[in-house]
């Protein structure tokens, strides 16, 4: 247990010695609350019966959530790979399980503290409610929803050859389903079929549901979503599978190419 604290508190320092990592996963989906707030006004919509910030707030922290868990590991650890880190690390006794038990269990307090700062600011700020009978399956939902983009974070890891293409394959997916699953547009009766059907077999969208029916104060019970909880776990069980089997702790020949050339033309 003191090895993996330790490793913890490594990736932690990590993270907050990053300044654009910590912007992008926890400033900047509260920035994009404060901005649609502004521009739609927090009025209820229509079709939902919730305010703007009611949707908005879940949502976004979902976001952060996931690019905590997905985007920091999967580029995270390719870049250390890169140079060479990963590599050193494996030639140490410490066990890799114990190295990447550090890496979820930071990114998951990270994604838990773009979580509260998100539901608190809407609670202060734009009058959100939150229903201490549903806290239980939003704690879940978070729990399972953070562990498998951790898991599909290693997998990008795995599958990247290198920490800029890391980057590229983390933006390139995350971004686009964040629109298809309802977490930056909000889905409406005139949505496109095709739409609709994209976010339902990608994990965001379930994350994102489950999270939001925790909040909503239409529905009634405990708001166990259960097949979107079972649905990520398969996700996650599944990339994490695939990510041990494809894992590499060296650099592949080109990465490191590239990395030797930079360092010598410095």
């Amino acid at each position: 247990m003191s090895l993996i604290w330790q490793q913890t508190r490594y990736q932690n320092r990590i993270f907050f010695r990053t300044p654009i990592a910590a912007f992008f996963t926890i400033v900047f989906p509260l920035l994009l609350l404060v901005v649609l707030a502004a521009v739609f006004g927090n009025e209820e919509i229509d079709y939902l019966g919730v305010t703007v910030a009611q949707y908005y707030a879940p949502a976004l922290a979902v976001f952060s959530a996931a690019s905590a868990s997905y985007t920091n590991i999967g580029t995270g650890t390719a870049y250390q790979r890169d140079e060479g880190i990963l590599k050193r690390i494996h030639g140490t006794p410490l066990p890799p399980w114990i190295f990447f038990a550090g890496k979820v269990i930071s990114a998951t307090m990270v994604a838990a503290i773009g979580v509260i700062i998100m539901m608190g600011v809407g609670v202060l700020f734009y009058g959100i409610e939150i229903f201490p009978r549903t806290l239980p399956a939003a704690t879940l939902t978070f729990l399972v929803g953070v562990g498998c983009f951790a898991a599909l974070g290693l997998l990008v890891a795995a599958v990247a050859p290198s920490g800029p293409a890391a980057t590229a394959i983390t933006n390139a997916t995350l971004l686009p389903l964040a629109f298809f699953s309802g977490v930056f547009i909000v889905p409406g009766p005139e949505t496109p079929q095709w739409i609709v059907t994209v976010g339902n077999i990608f994990p965001l969208k379930h994350f994102n549901e489950a999270f939001q029916a925790a909040f909503d104060p239409l529905l009634t019970g405990y708001q166990f979503d259960w097949f979107s909880i079972f649905y990520m776990a398969l996700w996650g069980v599944v990339a994490l599978l695939l990510a041990i089997r494809l894992f590499k702790w060296g650099s592949t020949p080109s990465a490191g190419g590239r990395r030797r050339r930079s360092t010598t033309t410095a």
